[in-house]
Formats: C-alpha cells, structure tokens, sequence
C-alpha cells in the first residue's frame, strides 16, 4: 500500500508537471520515473508505462482456502515433519499394513507419480534389492532410489516403453556390492565395500558373445498345453509369467489427481500436461467418469504385466460405474477390497480397491471385456 506521502508526490507531479523525479511502485520491481516536460511527452509515457510495469494478481479464494487447509491439517505436517513429498504417503502406508502389500527385492510400479509420496513408500518397503519405477506426464524429480518415465500412460508406446523396461530384470535395481580383498584396511581392520566392476577381458568376452549370431527363436507352447508336457519339461509357475511378461509385483494407480500446483508453471511442457491431466472439477460426474477411464487403463496394464500373486491399488472417485469395475476386478483377483483410508479427508469422494493375489488362469475378455 502506498503511502500519504508517496501517493501525494505521484499526484502532484502529473497535475502540476513538476521536474522532480517520482518513485512508482509495484508488486515486482521498482522503478524511477522523470515526468516529461510537456503534455505530448506526457501521453506517450503513459502508453510505455503498462509495457514497462507489472502487477501480481493477487491470490483466489480457492487458493486460500487450500492453504488453510493444509496448515490446519495433521498429516500435511506431519509428511513435511518426515520427509514426505506429500501427505498421500500415509494413505499407502496405512493400505499396506493393512494388507502386506510390499516384500524386500520386489519389482512396483507406481502410475501417476508425482510428486513421488508413494514412490518414496516403496521404495523403502522393498529395500534393499527391489525396485520401483513411476510413470508420470509431469516432469518432477524424482525420489532417491526411484527410476521414472515421463510421458502420457494412456499412449500406447509409453506403455510399451515400461513393459520393456521393467522386462530387464537389473534395471532400475540397485548394484549389488561385492567384497574385495584389496580394500582391506591394516590399520583398523575395517572392510570396505566396492561396486562390482567388469574388467577388460570379460568385457572383451562379452563383446565376442554379442557378435556371435543368434539362436533362432522357439515359440513357448500356449497355456493351455502346459499340461500336456511331460513332467521334466514343465514350466513353473515363475517362469510361465516370465514368457508371458508379467513380472511386476506390486502396481499402484494414483493418476486422477495431480500435485497442485505451487507456482505458475514456465514452460509449455509443464503447463500443458498438467492442464490434460484428469483433475478435480467439483462436479462429481465429471470427476467419477474421469477416474473411471484411468482406472480401466491401469487394470489393462495390470493384466499384462502383473504376476501371478501380485498386488494392485487403484484410485477412485465413487459413483455409478465403480460397481462394474469391481466385477472385473474379482474375476482378475482372488479378493478385492475397498478402502478409504483415515488420511483420505472424509469431504473427499476418493476410495481405492485394493486387488490380492492376482489369479493365473484370468481370461482376457472376462476381464476386460
């Protein structure tokens, strides 16, 4: 707000065009400015004047309204008391000692990540030796430990893009450290710890094994003859989601919200993904059929790459259509669950279904359809 005494100085020196210099300030910078000598000079610096300022809006009440929220509330401090990215972290903690979803060396996959709450859940629950990888249309750092994609989970190569590379079972896991003899100290017969490293014959032998010709491909016998293979020729039951590609443990699906937005997004690569993303609108049809089609998405994913036994959470808002998603859901999964977690606010029309046990023998159209 501008003072008596400034407001004073800025009047008389466009009424009575005095020479003395006037101060104008704004939200932004602050600038000097010498009144012109004559009336014309005077004109044209009011028309440079609004390409030279700048005003800040001042905040919506929406906008307001959140960040009350969020300083009243008790899991938004605490995340920020714990490291978290956000207060959804105690969501999953609280599904998962529930249900036991996560296991040491196990492979997660989290649909939506950002800002990377349940990210940072997984990956201390599958440590040391798993890994997770996160998906997301937002470009946002990632946690420590974490692999991420950015792209759009509803195209097609992107999908493609994560069955690849999750397909490769050391990447996205951390190295495995090695015990070297030379490392040991004399003095206080401590034992350090180094990265396994190849050296240069063996990457000379590798080389040599990449240029020999391939083998040609044999095509694994379907399902269904599985059976009717002798004894010492049968597949177990890890090696048969292998050939068919499922190999993720654990998928999580919280696409339908994404992280607000704490300042004005400065470049199109930033603002335009997150305005096409499925977000909150207040209407609670629009909001439902929107959680809806992702949903259907990351159950497609889940029946091509989640193993035999595994786990699924998915996100929801509650509406006329969640009923049929859960059928689908229990013909893929040996129980299905809904959930709403004492850190969901109890305003909120958000639920999950939490899928156990992933069944072998699913077909694909009484699943999807």
């Amino acid at each position: 707000m501008l003072t008596q005494r400034v407001f004073r100085q800025l009047t008389d020196s466009v009424l009575f065009d005095t020479r003395s210099p006037s101060i104008c300030f704004c939200a932004t910078r602050c600038c000097r400015i010498t009144p012109p000598s004559s009336p014309r000079g005077l004109s044209s610096l009011r028309r440079s004047e609004p390409r030279f300022l700048q005003r800040r809006n001042a905040s919506s009440s929406s906008s307001t309204r959140w960040k009350s929220r969020q300083a009243r509330d008790h899991f938004s401090r605490e995340a920020k008391v714990n490291g978290l990215k956000s207060r959804a972290a105690f969501k999953l903690l609280e599904i998962d000692a529930r249900y036991r979803l996560f296991k040491p060396g196990q492979t997660v996959v989290d649909l939506g990540y950002a800002p990377g709450s349940w990210s940072q859940v997984a990956q201390t629950k599958t440590s040391p030796g798993g890994r997770v990888i996160g998906i997301d249309i937002l470009p946002v750092q990632p946690p420590r430990g974490v692999s991420t994609i950015q792209g759009n989970f509803l195209s097609k190569e992107v999908r493609d893009e994560v069955r690849r590379y999750v397909l490769d079972p050391d990447k996205g896991r951390p190295k495995r450290p090695v015990l070297n003899d030379q490392t040991k100290s004399a003095e206080n017969g401590m034992l350090y710890v180094e990265e396994e490293e190849h050296g240069y014959l063996d990457m000379e032998r590798h080389a040599d094994l990449d240029l020999s010709p391939e083998p040609a491909l044999q095509t694994s016998p379907a399902p269904s003859d599985l059976n009717a293979l002798p004894e010492k020729r049968k597949l177990t039951l890890k090696d048969r989601d292998a050939a068919a590609g499922r190999v993720i443990d654990v998928l999580l699906s919280d696409m339908s919200a994404p992280w607000p937005q704490t300042t004005s997004p400065w470049v199109f690569s930033v603002s335009n993904p997150y305005h096409r993303m499925q977000n909150t609108s207040g209407i609670p049809f629009k909001d439902h059929a929107g959680s809806m089609d992702l949903c259907f998405a990351a159950l497609t994913f889940a029946f091509d790459t989640l193993r035999t036994g595994g786990a699924f959470v998915c996100k929801f808002y509650t509406g006329s259509e969640d009923k049929m998603l859960e059928m689908r859901l229990k013909k893929l999964f040996e129980k299905v669950v809904r959930e709403k977690p004492e850190s969901s606010r109890s305003e909120s029309k958000e639920a999950y279904f939490i899928g156990l046990r992933r069944k072998e023998d699913a077909g694909r159209e009484e699943v999807l359809g």
